[in-house]
This record gives structure tokens, sequence and C-alpha cells, in this order.
């Protein structure tokens, strides 16, 4: 079966979520210099690494945008 291409509305959708995990992700990387709490510090340090995961699985499915 054929690898499918995404649309262009899909496309735009998915650069916006890279954008807004990607904002996410250093806002939260940022905060855990100013938290004293170790258990929200340790709840930000599992975002950040979630995030991570999360911007590569949407990056390879950016390879399956379309080309113009």
């Amino acid at each position: 079966m054929p690898e499918q291409t995404l649309a262009v509305h899909e496309t735009m959708e998915l650069h916006e979520l890279l954008t807004f995990k990607s904002v996410c992700a250093t806002k939260s990387k940022a905060m855990q210099t100013m938290v004293t709490d170790d258990d929200l510090k340790l709840l930000m340090q599992r975002d950040v690494e979630q995030s991570r995961d999360a911007l590569s699985a949407m990056q390879g499915f950016l390879q399956r945008a379309p080309l113009q």
C-alpha cells in the first residue's frame, strides 16, 4: 500500500500543533529553574520529556506533507 500524503489543511494543523507543543516544552523547561517544589519540578521534567517524544512523532508525519 503506498504511503498517503497529508492534505494541505492537515499539514497546516500539524504545523500549528508542533509550534504550540514546542513553546509549551520550552516554557516548562525554563520554569523548572524557578520551581522549588520537588514534585512539581519532576512533573515539569516529565512534561518536557513527553513533549520531546510527541514532537518527534509529529515530525514523522511532516515527512508525508505535500511538497510544493
